[in-house]
């Protein structure tokens, strides 16, 4: 770790509190100038990082920059073993895990990103991911599932994600089937899953697990302005947010990797859907066709009744769903 992520790290442990360049300077035992120099380097990247005299350096409690530093003090149990990943701007945050995954990167390798330009959802859809308003990442699992059960993947994390927005900004959190999360009736989260096949046993190799979420986006592109949202209008500015929040997925992430197959999560994931009972439309093999949302099954699949009554479980790689607003 160079000398600017110590310094940084030493900064989130104390944030609010002022840290003497001396105290810096002998605890990583440098000089007081390459202190100051760090400090520099750390304030022109955004840092809001003051420094009085007789006081020393402190990072202003609301400097909400995402970093490994400003995430890890938030981990909790088994989430403290990830191993977080930070960039400033990358494509997809999706194409970097899964090449680092064909690589033998371990469970638990977290890549995120202050922007993407490339940001994915479903069926090559593309994500708006611009800086500072959103929380972008992926996560490396190694789940031991069949591919028919990759479904929970998805539907495990939408309840890990619901459940982390509910618990910090204090809202309903409602799951459209099977990877989108509402909050007063708009789209705040994506969620993408992309796994390898391991041909000598049909299971899943590993599954990149790609999350967007909007916390303050406010201008949306042309088209999107309907149907997208953001959690809140404006960051709280009391606390690191961001960090926070994306703390509080990778926490929840933890704690339900090794149990896909419970079906608790999933009773908590159709309690969480708003297209049960409700009329959709099912856009599959180029037809539209309307339905009514019945279920959920217990392999996470949709169940839907036609208007000649017949009924149906859908896979999500076979369709996409619209409820007819």
């Amino acid at each position: 770790m160079e000398l600017k992520q110590q310094i940084l790290k030493i900064l989130e442990e104390n944030r609010g509190i002022s840290i003497s360049g001396a105290k810096l300077a002998e605890k990583l035992s440098v000089t007081r100038s390459a202190v100051w120099k760090a400090i520099k380097a750390l304030q022109k990247e955004g840092y809001c990082i003051t420094a009085v005299t007789n006081k020393g350096y402190c990072l202003a409690p609301q400097n909400d920059i995402i970093s490994a530093e400003s995430i890890s003090p938030y981990l909790k149990g088994k989430a403290k073993n990830f191993s977080l990943v930070v960039h400033q701007t990358v494509t997809s945050t999706n194409t970097i895990a899964k090449e680092l995954a064909a690589k033998g990167a371990p469970e638990g390798t977290v890549i995120i990103a202050r922007e993407q330009t490339q940001g994915r959802g479903r069926m090559g859809r593309s994500f708006y991911s611009p800086e500072a308003t959103g929380i972008y990442f992926s996560i490396i699992l190694r789940p031991k599932l069949s591919m028919e059960d990759s479904l929970r993947i998805t539907t495990a994390t939408a309840v890990a994600v619901a459940d982390a927005i509910e618990s910090i900004a204090s809202v309903d959190a409602k799951i459209k089937w099977v990877n989108d999360i509402f909050v007063n009736g708009k789209k705040v989260c994506g969620i993408l899953t992309e796994a390898s096949l391991n041909f000598e046993n049909g299971g899943v190799e590993y599954a990149v697990v790609g999350i967007g979420l909007n916390i303050a986006t406010q201008d949306f592109p042309k088209g999107l302005e309907t149907v997208a949202g953001s959690i809140w209008k404006d960051k709280p500015r009391e606390d690191p947010i961001s960090s926070i929040l994306l703390a509080e997925i990778l926490n929840n992430i933890a704690d339900i990797k090794d149990s896909l197959t419970d079906a608790k999560y999933l009773e908590e994931y159709q309690r969480r859907s708003f297209l049960i009972g409700k009329n959709i439309l099912v856009l599959k093999g180029g037809q539209t066709i309307p339905a009514k949302a019945v279920s959920i099954d217990k392999d996470a699949r949709l169940v839907v009744k036609y208007e000649d009554h017949t009924e149906e479980a859908l896979s999500s790689g076979e369709v996409s769903i619209r409820p007819i607003l």
